[in-house]
């Protein structure tokens, strides 16, 4: 491997100097060695890559070719080994961080916590919107957010599995009766949580390969979950809530699955940064801690730990 990665070298080395001579007084050699080399690489693929000229050398349709792999293969080893160099690096210097305002508060600022007693050398800036944030345009270094991925110039690892469910307290469902179908809901009080740019009021229910899509109303509206939530727990109507809210109030009772059959899209949790080939050491090191404490073993119930 390392004889062909040597052999790429040269030939790019020889590609851009464009002739023997150039090329053996970068690599300490006579023209005549640069040129049984090129000759043995030749032989070796059984094709001409160069056209020889007296002064130049041209690169033939093959050589050409060659040249395009010998690029990309070289600058993925040199990115291989940046970053396993920065592996090696302990993690300092500044690392910014977005979140949602409840989630942030309620379950990132400790894990940062703990974070920063591991590493004391980060510094963490950690600020709290609702609104997602663009953040290449920013500078942060990663966001925590629920949901699918907002934007193609951004990567992203799993950290919780996290599904979605209909649920109403058990006086509200004594009082106006349990839906049965998708359609029922209609009729019935829901209480709206507004996120980001969601359609208002369009909540989308499956049942295998069928998706059915219902219009719901309801007095009740707020940007806030926890304040949803509340409404829900005091018996104002039905809502869409996560597992990771729900979990507690499902097992204690205080509140109900409603139409349990169908499936809502999930609200899996994902640390998303921007799309580079090698992240600083602190980067790195803060999405390992967040992997770890999102383990299923720590996260919500019935967690599944897997990467994008």
């Amino acid at each position: 491997m390392d004889a062909v990665a040597s052999e790429l070298a040269f030939f790019l080395l020889l590609a851009d100097k464009g002739s023997f001579t150039a090329a053996a007084r970068e690599l300490n050699l006579t023209p005549p060695a640069v040129s049984k080399r090129l000759a043995q690489i030749e032989q070796r693929l059984g094709v001409r890559l160069l056209n020889r000229s007296t002064r130049r050398v041209s690169l033939t349709d093959e050589g050409e070719l060659y040249l395009e792999h010998a690029r990309r293969i070289v600058a993925d080893i040199e990115d291989m080994e940046a970053s396993l160099g920065s592996r090696r690096a302990a993690p300092k210097g500044l690392l910014r961080v977005n979140a949602t305002l409840g989630f942030g508060r309620t379950t990132i600022a400790p894990i940062v916590s703990a974070f920063a007693r591991q590493h004391p050398e980060v510094e963490v800036q950690l600020q709290l919107t609702d609104a997602p944030i663009d953040l290449v345009a920013t500078g942060f270094d990663l966001a925590i957010r629920f949901g699918e991925l907002p934007d193609s110039r951004l990567s992203a690892r799993k950290l919780m599995s996290n599904r979605r469910f209909l649920c109403a307290s058990p006086a509200y469902l004594d009082a106006h009766g349990t839906p049965q179908t998708p359609a029922e809901l209609a009729r019935h009080a829901c209480i709206l949580h507004r996120q980001n740019d969601d359609a208002y009021g369009i909540w989308r229910l499956a049942r295998g390969r069928h998706v059915e899509t219902v219009k719901v109303r309801g007095t009740l509206s707020s940007n806030d979950g926890d304040v949803v939530l509340g409404w829900a727990l005091d018996g104002h109507g039905i809502l869409i809530r996560s597992e990771w809210d729900l979990a507690k109030y499902l097992e204690s009772g205080r509140l109900r699955a409603v139409l349990p059959d169908y499936t809502l899209p999930t609200a899996d949790l994902y640390a998303v940064y921007p799309a580079r080939r090698n992240q600083p050491a602190r980067v790195r090191a803060f999405i390992d801690f967040l992997l770890a404490r999102f383990a299923p073993a720590g996260g919500a119930p019935g967690a599944q730990l897997s990467s994008v």
